[in-house]
């Protein structure tokens, strides 16, 4: 869940017109009391480099997260997630938290490197691997928890980079299609929701363009646009291969879960607003959906990118093409999107001369910018905008064609060293975008399931363990990875038990039961010793430090008036 930090500025802002989309309709109405369709799927989220742990044990090969890591200055603190949550050794506790919650699906990743130590099929199967995955999906269909199933979340195998160049190369469109199959052959039989992969956009720009994740490349202008194309058709690939080979069999779904932020138009009756708008979201999102379902990159893409190509004198443009046959393999290969969202920006039209070089970002000729008076709880990126996200849910429908969408990672952090379990603003942001999310569903888009983001805290990326995401508080310095519940845990179960909002005076009610709750988490988490340690240090240690300096500054105050008297 994070992004390339662009320098944001705050704007006064109106809003109020045109395309497919109708930009003049946002409804910024009130809260609605009203409850999801019959069937509607809760569930929380992982990852397995946040969380697993166990990076070198019972025969999992290094990923290029593992070396990324490892470099000097790459992570904040310079932290790995080397450990991480442990969750190779603590599935099952986990598994319990998730019954407790009356989840209905739990969607995680398998780690390729883990079952492949070097990438390929033909060289190695760890059998260990296969068998931890296994038993984590038999327990949570024992535990009637649907597992929903990401193949890839950014541990690409490091031999797979060093040999080939990562998704540079087209081979890897080859060696995922084999991975994914060893999937389906082991897995198959019980894995009913396969998702491709997570955020295409952060592994192609922060892997290959700004160099912010692993494998930490800086391709400024073409490395992002050439790992997308191949990314885009290692996925359909793996749809053809499903449909094939599998389907009739296993009778699954394969999907992809794309992140996108809305893009709001600063003036929405200044053309030139909305069309930077409408680009922002095409640059984002469109970069991968509009060729899933409909066969090509999104017009605006291909003008705006070949134009800027042409300028700076290239004989082709920075965008990859696909030949036709290309196109008519990857349209349609979409059985559900998944959806990643969290924050919203305003956009307006901004210049970015050829002299500035080669840059996805300055290709779309924009500026993002944010309203001073959004709440911004924890990551510098991440404001809280609940309306935006009906606004994007209402654009997947209309440019799209309202297809089936399960919403794959929605949360908030926090950026603090605090460990108060009473959020707050997390409980505020879960109420107020799943409901946006409910009107949504009112507005006829087809939403069959939400995904909270995330179960645990866990290694959030560059940024290490400053940002928690988690339900669940772990304790990262306690080798055994105590997991605490935060009071959103029973804000959100009572979300999940009344499968939406009833009635004003119950939801008023949730917060308050939450927060009293949490009450009894908090002692507990204060009588573990290494926390308890910490509040020493803040209550005790360091006071007494700003005491003692603070007399030391008053004598020696005194001993230099006296030399001057």
């Amino acid at each position: 869940m994070l992004r390339t930090g662009v320098r944001l500025l705050a704007l006064a802002l109106c809003v109020s017109a045109g395309g497919d989309f109708d930009w003049t309709k946002n409804e910024k109405t009130s809260f609605y009391y009203g409850t999801f369709p019959t069937g509607f799927s809760w569930g929380v989220g992982s990852s397995a480099y946040q969380t697993e742990g166990a990076w070198n044990t019972d025969g999992k090969g290094m990923s290029i997260w593992d070396v990324f890591a490892h470099k000097k200055g790459k992570i904040s603190s310079n932290e790995t997630g080397d450990s991480s949550c442990e969750g190779y050794y603590k599935f099952k506790d986990d598994i319990n938290l998730m019954k407790e919650m009356k989840l209905n699906h739990y969607r995680f990743s398998v780690s390729w490197p883990r079952i492949l130590p070097s990438g390929l099929r033909s060289e190695h199967v760890n059998e260990k691997g296969i068998r931890y995955y296994s038993d984590l999906i038999d327990l949570l269909l024992n535990s009637k928890i649907t597992p929903v199933v990401t193949l890839y979340h950014w541990d690409l195998p490091q031999v797979l980079q060093e040999k080939y160049g990562g998704w540079q190369n087209a081979s890897m469109v080859g060696y995922f299609n084999e991975f994914a199959n060893l999937c389906f052959e082991r897995f198959g039989n019980r894995v009913k929701h396969w998702i491709t992969f997570n955020n295409p956009w952060s592994i192609s720009v922060e892997g290959y363009e700004t160099g912010e994740h692993a494998p930490g490349l800086r391709m400024r202008g073409s490395g992002a646009y050439k790992a997308a194309h191949h990314i885009i058709k290692a996925h359909a690939k793996v749809w053809h291969t499903y449909d094939m080979k599998w389907r009739s069999k296993q009778k699954g779904l394969i999907g992809i879960s794309l992140s996108a932020d809305w893009g709001e138009p600063v003036d929405v009756s200044n053309q030139r607003d909305v069309e930077a708008a409408e680009r922002y979201i095409h640059f984002y999102l469109g970069w991968f959906a509009t060729p899933l379902f409909h066969g090509d990159y999104p017009a605006v893409m291909k003008e705006y990118i070949g134009r800027k190509s042409g300028q700076q004198g290239l004989g082709a443009s920075r965008l990859p093409v696909f030949s036709p046959q290309e196109k008519s393999y990857i349209r349609g290969t979409v059985d559900f999107l998944g959806l990643g969202h969290y924050t919203t920006r305003y956009v307006t039209q901004k210049n970015y001369p050829s002299s500035f070089g080669d840059s996805y970002f300055a290709d779309r000729d924009l500026a993002e910018l944010v309203d001073p008076k959004w709440p911004d709880p924890g990551s510098e990126w991440l404001y809280s905008v609940p309306w935006g996200f009906r606004r994007l849910l209402n654009f997947v429908k209309t440019q799209y064609g309202n297809p089936m969408i399960y919403v794959t990672e929605n949360g908030v952090s926090e950026k603090m060293p605090c460990t108060d379990l009473c959020d707050d603003w997390r409980m505020q942001y879960f109420r107020e975008y799943i409901n946006e999310l409910l009107k949504a569903v009112r507005d006829g888009v087809n939403v069959k399931g939400y995904t909270a983001w995330s179960l645990l805290d866990g290694f959030e990326w560059d940024e290490g363990f400053s940002e928690r995401f988690g339900l669940y508080f772990v304790d990262f310095r306690n080798k055994n990875k105590p997991r605490f519940p935060k009071a959103s845990v029973q804000f959100y179960k009572r979300i999940i038990s009344s499968n939406g909002f009833p009635s004003q005076r119950e939801v008023e009610s949730w917060k308050r039961k939450a927060v009293e709750t949490c009450s009894s988490s908090n002692q507990l988490l204060a009588a573990d010793p290494l926390i308890g340690h910490m509040e020493m240090v803040t209550e005790i240690v360091v006071p007494t430090i700003c005491t003692l300096c603070i007399l030391l500054s008053a004598v020696f105050f005194m001993f230099l008036l006296r030399r001057r008297l």
